[in-house]
């Protein structure tokens, strides 16, 4: 028996996949920061205010998302550069 309900069934039936909670709030920074800065703002400010916006409990782990997201992001950065060098600098 499956702990499953019904609409938990149907969407992985459905291969339907739900925000994270760091993804929806992330997406809720975004749109607060489109609607008050129309001309363009930081990702950082996007980031701030997502971080700001969550319940103390859980800033601990999503900060330590936060900097595994970072990190991982810049080895690949450096991995291309690297390549990027050995190459020539040509692409």
């Amino acid at each position: 028996m499956s702990d499953l309900t019904r609409f938990e069934s149907l969407l992985r039936a459905s291969d339907v996949r739900l925000p994270s909670a760091w993804q929806a709030v992330w997406a809720e920074a975004e749109d607060i920061m489109r609607i008050e800065h129309p001309h363009g703002y930081d990702v950082l400010d996007v980031g701030r205010l997502a971080f700001e916006s969550l319940h103390d409990d859980l800033k601990a782990e999503a900060l330590d998302a936060l900097i595994y997201g970072w990190w991982e992001a810049e080895q690949d950065r450096r991995a291309r550069d690297t390549r990027f060098r050995e190459m020539g600098g040509a692409l």
